[in-house]
């Protein structure tokens, strides 16, 4: 009624351009809501959350589906290798590999994330149960039908297992499996800020792996490059962060051992401890602060102010060595001064 008596009262006053602006709003639609996913801070949903272990040797490579996570960590295995937890939300495609075992970091990464998805080709007899009790959903493949971990005839064992992402997100649907939404996990997106490094490239070593991260400024992302070449995904796209993190983590020996003897490390990522977090072709020295396991990690700079991530992929290094900068240097033959 209250809209009834506006309107009749504009005509009668003959206020027609009031009486145009409250005869739109009775057929205006509501504006679309553009959604900003928490874990990257790009426009996408905050979908369920899925994580899948991924092979990072020279032979799983290309890999397959990575250019579309949200959060990729580069944790350290047996012998000095790396191997990867993808995390996706905002959008899961449909395959995704190749896929590989769980390790007893896992646990403490994946903690912060909330009641995860989890898929992973296997683990050591003595973790299974480690991960059955914890707080996530087990999606293994010992559990899961050939249907959905497939192997790809032109890869080589055991860098074969695929995994059919839409099948498996379907069946959770199906089986009516609680997965919690992406959220927060202890950083935010914004400005940059004013301070900070300016590089052009850094490299990151582990025992037996290297990363190379060179800025461009062409697709405002830092190329990515695994042990010394351009790292592709099957698709053809070099991977490329919008915000790599270089976390400094404590790395030792676990009570895990892989069925050669090689002993599991443990990447510890509760606590605190410093680190860089790189955005915009700059380098910016912080402290990493997570109260326990189940908490986000939070970013702070030298005065105690929040580091903001760049919106786009995000990469995390669980690094125990220096990381090698390559900074920009001034120009050899500067202008005159008049």
């Amino acid at each position: 009624m209250r809209y009834k008596t506006l309107l009749i009262t504009c005509i009668s006053a003959l206020a027609l351009s009031g009486c145009g602006s409250v005869a739109e709003r009775f057929d205006q639609k509501p504006k679309e809501i553009i959604e900003t996913n928490l874990l990257s801070g790009r426009v996408g949903t905050n979908g369920p959350v899925l994580v899948v272990k991924v092979d990072d040797t020279n032979l799983a490579h290309p890999q397959i589906g990575l250019e579309d996570a949200d959060v990729v960590y580069i944790e350290q295995v047996e012998g000095g290798l790396t191997r990867l937890a993808v995390i996706y939300s905002s959008k899961i495609p449909t395959e995704i590999g190749p896929v590989r075992s769980a390790r007893i970091s896992d646990i403490d990464i994946l903690s912060q994330y909330g009641h995860i998805a989890f898929a992973y080709s296997g683990a050591q007899k003595k973790l299974l149960p480690v991960i059955a009790a914890a707080n996530l959903q087990n999606l293994g493949a010992q559990s899961q039908s050939s249907t959905i971990y497939t192997r790809d005839p032109s890869r080589v064992s055991p860098y074969s297992m695929v995994m059919r992402a839409d099948l498996l997100m379907a069946k959770i649907i199906e089986k009516g499996y609680h997965i919690d939404s992406a959220k927060s996990v202890g950083w935010s997106f914004g400005d940059a800020p004013t301070t900070g490094q300016e590089i052009t490239s850094v490299s990151l070593h582990w025992p037996a792996t290297s990363y190379r991260a060179d800025w461009s400024s062409t697709s405002q992302c830092w190329s990515l490059f695994h042990n010394s070449k351009p790292d592709y995904v099957q698709t053809g796209k070099q991977l490329c962060a919008s915000t790599l993190v270089i976390q400094n983590v404590s790395i030792t020996n676990s009570e895990y051992h892989d069925k050669v003897g090689g002993i599991t490390p443990f990447s510890n990522t509760v606590g605190s401890g410093t680190g860089f977090i790189l955005r915009d072709g700059k380098s910016f020295a912080g402290t990493w602060t997570r109260a326990s396991a189940i908490e986000g990690t939070t970013w702070t700079d030298m005065d105690g102010k929040p580091i903001l991530f760049a919106p786009g992929q995000v990469w995390v290094a669980l690094l125990q060595s220096a990381p090698e900068f390559e900074q920009v240097t001034p120009s050899a033959n500067p202008s005159p001064t008049k």
